[in-house]
This record gives structure tokens, C-alpha cells and sequence, in this order.
């Protein structure tokens, strides 16, 4: 047997059963994003669901990316490229929470202040955007471990497109985490929204599990991040489900 049939068992072994989780957050984004299209159109198109429903899809656009890299490495043994790597990190670092949290912006603000926050804000998102699809890859450090995606695949001279995604991360902790607990506490204190406050509750601690899944992507361990995607986004449906069926509040 050569060396190279040697080595293709060998690469297989290396994807787990973890690895295929993104195929089923994948499913689960779509029709949740069906869902909130759904609901935006009965709504006449409000810009916090629309927000919503391209937040969840880019979501799913993330998991479909590690979705394709483990099938690729499952069947080819080859599994992720600098393109694909490229995709993942777009659509995951630089679009997976600033959607949804401008979303929330919209649902919580005044809409004049929405889009003056939103029009500074996809600037600065529009040219990340372009960092991470101009910059070069490390195909050697990609063609090591093929299985698994990650932020430290970029050549030397583009790292710094890395420190980009905090300034996006805070953005989004700020309006999509911070509004969904600031929509629990009030639920919370009026004492007259107990669903409410569950289901923002829900929608909280969901977009929190990502961001922990990430953090821990950062050091290479991206089976956290598979988990922590198909839980929070999980958990963040539920939390709109609760929202939505919720009694609708009445004048006193």
C-alpha cells in the first residue's frame, strides 16, 4: 500500500461525528429563516425581522461552508481550501451576529438612529468584507488540517484582518445580546410579560453560545464552535417562539 492510500484512512479518522453538527444547524437555519420571511411579509416587511431573517440565513451560509468542508474531507479527504476558509470566516466573524443585532437596533431604537448606526456600520463591515476576500491564505497551514477551519489561516502580512472582528463582536454584543437581556430585565420588572421575559431570556443566553464557541475557535478547538451554533441557534428560535406566542400586551 502507499504512503498516500495510507494517509487518506488516516485523514478520515480525523472527522467526527461533531463535524457533521453544522449539517443539521444548516437545515435548521433555513427553515428558521423561511419562518422569519414568513412572518415579515405578514408584517409589511419591518426592518427588524427583515434584519433577522438575513442574520439567520448568513448564519446558515457559515454552517453550510463547514457543512462542505467536512463533506469534502468525509468523501475526498481533502475537505477545506482558501476560498472555503475565506467564506467561513466572512460569513461567520465578520456577518454571523452584526444582522441580527442590527435586528434588534431596529426593534429597540428610534428608526432614525437605526439607520444612522446601520449606514456607519456596514461601512465599516463593507470593508472587512473586502480585507477577508482580498488577503491571502496559508495553504499549507489549510492543507495540515483539512477538516477543520480557522482564523489563523492567514498569511502573515493579512493577520491584522483579524482585529476587525472584535469591533463587529462588541457591535453585536451590544444590541443583539445587551437588547435581548435589556427586553428581559423590563419584561421582568413591568411583572406583566412573563413569557416575554422568558423568550428574550432565551434569545440571550442563544446568542451567547456562539460567541463562546468562537471564543474557543480561536484556539483551534472549532468542534466547540459546531456545538455551540447548533445550540444557540436552537435555543434563539425557541425564544422567538416564546415572543411571538406571548399574549399580546394590554393597555391598563
Amino acid at each position: 500500500m502507499t504512503p498516500a492510500t495510507d494517509a487518506a484512512p488516516a485523514q478520515l479518522a480525523q472527522a467526527q461525528l461533531v463535524h457533521f453538527l453544522p449539517i443539521l444547524t444548516t437545515l435548521i437555519s433555513v427553515a428558521f429563516t423561511a419562518v422569519l420571511l414568513l412572518r415579515a411579509g405578514r408584517r409589511d416587511w419591518a426592518p427588524h425581522l427583515v434584519w433577522w431573517a438575513v442574520g439567520v440565513f448568513f448564519y446558515g451560509v457559515g454552517t453550510a461552508v463547514e457543512s462542505t468542508i467536512t463533506l469534502r474531507h468525509a468523501l475526498t479527504g481533502s475537505g477545506n481550501t482558501p476560498l472555503l476558509n475565506a467564506l467561513w470566516f466572512w460569513a461567520g466573524a465578520i456577518l454571523g451576529g452584526y444582522p441580527l443585532a442590527t435586528g434588534s437596533l431596529y426593534l429597540l431604537a428610534h428608526r432614525r438612529l437605526a439607520h444612522a448606526l446601520t449606514a456607519l456600520s456596514l461601512a465599516f463591515v463593507a470593508f472587512a468584507s473586502a480585507a477577508v476576500f482580498l488577503a491571502d491564505m496559508n495553504a499549507q497551514a489549510i492543507a495540515a488540517n483539512p477538516h477543520r477551519p480557522s482564523g489563523r489561516y492567514f498569511a502573515d502580512d493579512w493577520k491584522w484582518v483579524r482585529l476587525l472582528t472584535p469591533v463587529i463582536n462588541i457591535y453585536a454584543v451590544i444590541f443583539l445580546i445587551g437588547g435581548a437581556a435589556y427586553s428581559c430585565a423590563s419584561f421582568i420588572l413591568s411583572g406583566l410579560h412573563a413569557r416575554r421575559a422568558w423568550g428574550t431570556g432565551l434569545i440571550a443566553l442563544g446568542a451567547i453560545l456562539p460567541g463562546i464557541g468562537g471564543s474557543m475557535a480561536k484556539y483551534d478547538i472549532v468542534e466547540a464552535l459546531y456545538i455551540g451554533e447548533l445550540l444557540g441557534l436552537i435555543v434563539i428560535w425557541v425564544g422567538y417562539e416564546v415572543c411571538v406566542r406571548a399574549p399580546k400586551p394590554t393597555a391598563p
